[in-house]
Formats: C-alpha cells, sequence, structure tokens
C-alpha cells in the first residue's frame, strides 16, 4: 500500500489552516518527504506517519518556503536519537546550498549524527531519483526562477501515475512530465513569471491528457480571492480537486 499525503497546500504565504505546499509518499519500504518548509514533526504525527521511518528527502529548489525546515528537522531528529541513514534528492544547485546552510549551524560537530547521503541530480528529463518495489519517482527540470524539478510518481501495484509540477511556469517541459498521467498535481500561484495560474494548470492537464488534476501552492488566506475550480474546469474537462491540508491519495 503507497499513500501520498498533502502535509501542505499553500503557496509561500501561509496561514492557519494551510501550510507551504509539501507532501509525503508513505510506502511499506519507503517514505519520501517532498519539500520540508518547516520541520514536519507535529505534520507527520497529525497524519499518523511514523517519522523514525522517514527514509528519503526529495528537495524541489533552494526556496525559502520548501527548504526553510531542513535544518530544524534534521536537529529534531539527531536530538530525538536517530541513527538511521538519511538520503536527500536533489539538483546540486539546491544540495550545495543547503549545505552550506547546514554548515552555518555547524553541523559536522553535533555529535553521534546520523549519516547524511546527499543525492545530486543532473539536470536532465525523467533522471531517476529513487527505485523502489513499491513505487519510482522521476525528475523533470521545469521553468522557475531557479533550478526547480518536477517528480513524475509511478507506482507499481496500481500501474498508476502521479506528476507533481512543483513551482513552474508553463512549459514544454510539462508534458514530458505529465503526459497520460492518472493524476496531475498542479501549482497554481497565479499567471506570473514562474508560477502558473489555475487556468494555465487546466491547460497542462489537458494538453498531457492526464485523468484528473489537483490544484496545489494556491493563495490562501487573505490572498485567496479567486475561484481556482472554475477557471481549471473552463480549461479541463477532467474531475479538479482543490487539495487540502492532510488530504490522502492512495495508490493500491
Amino acid at each position: 500500500m503507497v499513500n501520498i499525503i498533502f502535509l501542505g497546500t499553500s503557496n509561500a504565504i501561509s496561514d492557519e489552516k494551510h501550510e507551504n505546499t509539501h507532501m509525503v509518499v508513505v510506502g511499506e519500504q519507503r517514505i519520501v518527504l517532498i519539500d520540508c518548509p518547516n520541520s514536519p514533526i507535529v505534520r507527520f504525527q497529525k497524519a499518523r506517519v511514523d517519522l523514525t521511518r522517514l527514509s528519503d528527502l526529495v528537495l524541489t529548489h533552494f526556496h525559502p518556503d520548501h527548504v526553510a525546515g531542513v535544518a530544524q528537522l534534521l536537529m529534531d531528529m539527531w536530538l530525538m536519537g536517530r541513527r538511521q541513514p538519511l538520503n536527500i534528492h536533489g539538483l546540486s544547485h539546491t544540495l550545495d546550498r543547503v549545505e552550506k546552510m547546514m554548515g552555518l549551524y555547524g553541523w559536522s560537530d553535533w555529535p553521534d549524527f546520523f549519516p547524511v547521503a546527499f543525492q545530486r541530480l543532473p539536470e536532465q528529463v525523467l533522471v531517476p531519483v529513487i527505485e523502489s518495489e513499491e513505487f519510482r519517482i522521476l525528475a523533470v527540470p521545469v521553468k522557475h526562477f531557479v533550478p526547480t524539478i518536477g517528480l513524475r510518481m509511478e507506482f507499481a501495484s496500481s500501474k498508476k501515475t502521479l506528476a507533481y509540477s512543483c513551482d513552474t511556469e508553463p512549459c514544454a517541459q510539462m508534458t514530458q512530465l505529465a503526459g497520460g498521467a492518472d493524476i496531475l498535481v498542479h501549482e497554481s500561484t497565479g499567471a506570473q513569471p514562474g508560477h502558473s495560474s489555475a487556468a494555465q494548470a487546466g491547460q497542462a492537464a489537458r494538453q498531457a491528457e492526464v485523468g484528473s488534476l489537483y490544484l496545489i501552492h494556491y493563495p490562501t488566506g487573505q490572498f485567496a480571492n479567486r475561484d481556482l475550480l472554475a477557471e481549471a474546469r473552463a480549461q479541463f474537462a477532467g474531475p479538479v480537486t482543490l487539495a487540502e491540508d492532510y488530504m490522502q491519495l492512495n495508490f493500491d
């Protein structure tokens, strides 16, 4: 059994009901956290996910609303007694900066710190990130302000596929990332450089011929002033859902 749980669904400015966008892939063999805007301990507890089983962290790009919690997460797991290794995956642009950030905290001097393996990904299309018996995750560069990857996840048991755009403006790579996917999880910050609107997410879903569309990374709180579902549905005839914090998708 593999589940994806949205631990946060807001864009960069979160509110009391929506944390910044990040999610976790929960399998029997591996648990993969995708981005880490804040230390997710409470989110893991509320979602009933065992943090001690976290095996991998995938960082899509180096912006605060996606990586600001990495140092806190690593420190907290160390203080909780973690000893097993953790794999951190991302582009060199991202991981070089994460290592520098950790260096400012002097993590090399933390006694008995658990092993961390930085897995640097080439900036190429459909690069393997994680391969397991239950699922595989592939990366595709998308178009944002800094080097950024979207993710394609293929689930062995259900034979289903999910694509996650991450932060991106419309680009040709989205069709390679999401082509024929059962589910496309697409950002909907708004029509601006480096980002996409809900209507553009709908266009991407239509062009990639996906089964259904989930909108994520959208304005919340005082900035939530548009009918995102209507905008997306005007461009895409399939099912459209607004992702919410703690929503789960099952891939049995």
